[in-house]
């Protein structure tokens, strides 16, 4: 049966693997998908530059892990810094845990024992851990030795950054998913006029779908310079 767990813990079932676009990080994502149905490597430490979809891949671990019928509890750390790693006990009953944002509580005492704690029972308990962070291993600043070192037990995973091709993909799904069409032409003015980091790229297509839907017009370019003002 599955465990219900309380708000703060819970993934985001809207996120999943198959509203991900890996481009060059399919590797990772393989490794991640059989993690959440309890295979290969239970403990992963997933790390890459802000943006690359780290948070995403980890509800989308608990969404798999959770279909497969596990007990699965997203844990985002920079929201939860202010309550202290209390919020940690008991998860090591869970099939699987995922932390995002490691450098959230890095450097702080209580939490970095809390995590020291859960690391050690889910291990012991044969349960499932991954934890995101944007720097590897050796270069996060975490202060407790012990726990330093646990973080480089297991498979260590580099989320690689997107090329522009890769970039593009992404919108395009993510357009599909919205039921919205974006054309390549499109998709290439928006890389070489906005903002190419991609979680600001996917902001602005929320935003042209919103404003197509009430202009009851398609995303084309002479839409686009409408919309900026050109």
């Amino acid at each position: 049966m599955i465990r219900q767990l309380p708000l703060p813990l819970a993934f985001n079932p809207e996120h999943g693997f198959e509203e991900y676009h890996s481009g060059g990080n399919a590797e990772v994502v393989g490794h991640l998908r059989r993690a959440a149905h309890g295979q290969g490597e239970r403990f992963i430490y997933l790390w890459g530059a802000a943006g690359l979809g780290k948070t995403h891949l980890l509800h989308a671990c608990c969404r798999e892990a959770h279909r497969a019928g596990l007990a699965v509890s997203f844990v985002p750390l920079q929201g939860l810094r202010e309550f202290g790693g209390e919020v940690l006990d008991g998860l090591e009953g869970q099939d699987l845990v995922c932390l995002d944002d490691l450098e959230a509580v890095a450097g702080d005492e209580c939490w970095e024992q809390a995590l020291f704690k859960l690391f050690n029972g889910l291990r012991d308990a044969g349960h499932g851990f991954i934890i995101s962070a944007q720097s590897p291993p050796a270069d996060v600043s975490v202060a407790l030795p012990d726990l330093k070192t646990r973080l480089s037990w297991g498979l260590t995973l580099l989320l690689r950054d997107f090329s522009d091709a890769d970039k593009i993909a992404a919108l395009t799904l993510r357009a599909k998913l919205l039921g919205l069409e974006l054309p390549p032409p499109v998709g290439r003015f928006l890389l070489s006029n906005c903002r190419r980091d991609l979680p600001g790229l996917m902001e602005l297509l929320e935003q042209l779908d919103q404003a197509t839907l009430a202009a009851k017009r398609k995303l084309t370019i002479p839409f686009l310079k409408t919309f900026f003002g050109q």
